[in-house]
């Protein structure tokens, strides 16, 4: 055993001394990785605990499973479950196919110029707050001066709407508005990965006589694939996870909205504003973790059984 130390010990002293500037270049991740990612899990405790500021978390009392009923035993349960998964797989669908599909349009375009300016236009609104883009669908929405209340819906024929108390329409404008501030990212990401293909491999493919679609169909989408798959098992990781902003601040937290509009976050938010427990809000996050990493692993181990080259681990 103490031989098997001390040769693993010089190996991996070697190997320091071998890449040592690879290992300092590395460094820095890893010390972020620890310092946001491995300390803050101490913090999982306070899910079992009723906080109390002027003895610490420590000496706070447990309390076992008590914050968890804040999140199981409410009526809105089944609703903002419901909401938070449904959108998330809506999200998932939609955006990865949305993205594909500009991502394949701008490596076929001719002009690179031309290519360059609507990928820049279309990742523009991902750095976009939501609280700015609320603002810019009040603009249109409003019910006194919207653009589709006052100018498109006249000259339609039709009745002014009431956006922000009207529930049905907004499943609809939450996924567009989604995919109009995300697809322009993630096609960046699949744009870099068709960039990497071999153009070999569509040389061979129009000396055959394959048109444009059958290039991309039995080409670009299946070498696509291994990435789609992870992109998606981290976005099922994330599924109970919802983007907070979209939620809260594109319906402009309006309470005839929530059927449709609330979520495990905002429904936190929403109630803990007035309580102000930490534990409950650990408690909800805790949830949401472990049920994402429960989502991962078995979303993988199905990826593993079907093609085990395109699992994520």
């Amino acid at each position: 055993m103490a031989n098997d130390q001390r040769t693993y010990r010089s190996g991996f002293l070697r190997e320091l001394n071998k890449n040592f500037p690879l290992f300092l270049m590395a460094l820095p991740g890893v010390v972020l990785l620890i310092a946001f990612s491995y300390l803050p899990l101490f913090g999982l405790i306070i899910a079992f605990k009723d906080v109390h500021y002027d003895v610490g978390i420590l000496k706070s009392p447990w309390v076992g499973l008590k914050n968890f009923e804040f999140l199981f035993k409410t009526p809105d349960a089944f609703i903002i479950t419901r909401n938070t998964l449904l959108y998330n797989f809506a999200f998932i669908v939609f955006g990865n196919l949305a993205a594909i599909a500009t991502a394949i349009a701008l490596s076929e375009m001719r002009s690179r110029f031309m290519a360059k300016f609507y990928q820049s236009v279309m990742f523009l609104p991902y750095f976009l707050s939501w609280v700015v883009v609320a603002y810019m669908a009040f603009a249109f929405l409003s019910i006194d001066l919207g653009i589709l209340n006052t100018m498109v819906l006249p000259k339609l024929g039709l009745q002014p709407i009431a956006w922000y108390f009207e529930t049905k329409p907004w499943p609809v404008i939450l996924i567009l508005a989604n995919l109009w501030k995300y697809t322009g990212y993630n096609a960046v990401i699949y744009l870099a990965a068709i960039t990497g293909i071999d153009p070999e491999y569509y040389e061979a493919a129009l000396i055959d006589g394959a048109s444009k679609w059958q290039q991309i169909k039995h080409i670009t989408i299946p070498l696509l694939s291994p990435l789609v798959v992870v992109l998606v098992l981290l976005g099922i990781g994330r599924i109970f996870y919802a983007d907070f902003g979209l939620f809260y601040q594109l319906p402009m937290n309006s309470g005839a909205l929530y059927d449709v509009t609330n979520v495990i976050d905002t429904y936190v938010y929403r109630t803990l504003m007035g309580m102000n427990d930490i534990g409950m809000a650990s408690a909800a996050s805790f949830y949401q973790s472990i049920m994402g990493f429960i989502l991962v692993l078995t979303s993988n181990l199905i990826v593993r059984r079907l093609d085990p080259e395109k699992a994520l681990f």
